[in-house]
């Protein structure tokens, strides 16, 4: 499997002004620009409403095209509104805890309003889900606490059988 395949990303912003076009969004178009310059290609940028059953809706959709990697910026932190980890963890398959923790653990270095921020991730189907925070600079800066790990991660993920033991690669079959 070529990084072509597994290098793929959409990214979602969750904002009810930017989705009414009260205000214009900041945070999807630097992330966009930040995944690409780590080489990722951006196939789908989309703005969703704070509203659960849209966000889930775009997830699903977003999956079904069988994107390796789904970033959300938005909607995590303690308001009414913010409601995209409800959303990512009703369509989730299986939780990834760590990168969550990662990215407040990072976050704490640059501001302890770090720890307020609900985001989760997860995977559906072959599908990482990230949600990252709704402002430019911590939407960034999240992603690039994770960059380091993401290579890897969505490897293990879409590559059948694929162990990581060292740096040999065996089969299922063969156990």
């Amino acid at each position: 499997m070529s990084s072509e395949e597994w290098g793929k990303v959409a990214i979602v912003t969750v904002s009810d002004s930017a989705y009414n076009k009260v205000r214009v969004d900041r945070s999807g178009p630097v992330l966009v620009s930040a995944v690409i310059n780590y080489g990722y290609d951006v196939v789908r940028q989309m703005i969703v409403a704070d509203e659960k059953s849209m966000i889930e809706s775009a997830l699903i959709e977003l999956c079904e095209q069988d994107i390796p990697l789904l970033l959300t910026t938005g909607g995590t932190g303690l308001s009414q509104r913010d409601v995209t980890p409800e959303a990512t963890t009703a369509v989730m398959d299986r939780p990834v805890p760590g990168m969550a923790e990662q990215m407040r653990r990072q976050g704490m270095a640059h501001t302890p309003l770090a720890l307020l921020s609900r985001a989760v991730a997860g995977i559906r189907n072959r599908t990482l889900i990230v949600n990252l925070p709704g402002s430019p600079k911590g939407a960034v800066e999240s992603f690039e606490s994770l960059v380091d790990i993401l290579p890897h991660a969505l490897k293990v993920l879409r590559e059948p059988f694929f162990h990581h033991d060292g740096d040999k690669k065996q089969d299922d079959t063969a156990l």
